[in-house]
């Protein structure tokens, strides 16, 4: 079993940014892919980035290329997603996940394990 935290989260201006976290507890291998999502009101969850827990190959949706950054730290048993250039249309609850899958997973039912979520608020 694998349990997922996420944190950081919050009201920021456009322009700002954030950085959150996933604590990850549990048995987690190194071929695992780590994935964010995110989900507006009234709409779809969306896949937001992904990696590899070991760290490799970071791979992002196109609303967000370039602007956000997806890492792990395997040895506090975390992974981040450090947001830049925050625009109102990345409001969304955040959420982490987990799956033994193939690294450009991009849909909800490629992994096995989901964090809570965290909230972000970008205001205009």
């Amino acid at each position: 079993q694998v349990q997922l935290v996420e944190s950081g989260g919050g009201l920021v201006q456009a322009g700002g940014s954030l950085r959150l976290s996933c604590a990850a507890s549990g048995r987690i291998f190194s071929s695992y892919t780590m994935g964010w999502f995110r989900q507006a009101p009234g709409k779809e969850r969306e896949f937001v980035a992904a990696i590899r827990w070991s760290g490799g190959s970071p791979y992002y949706s196109d609303s967000v290329k370039g602007r956000f950054t997806i890492s792990t730290d395997n040895a506090k048993n975390a992974m981040y997603l450090q947001m830049l250039s925050l625009k109102p249309e990345d409001t969304a609850v955040y959420y982490c996940a987990a799956g033994n899958t193939i690294l450009r997973a991009r849909t909800l039912s490629q992994y096995d394990y989901w964090g809570q979520g965290t909230q972000v608020t970008v205001s205009s």
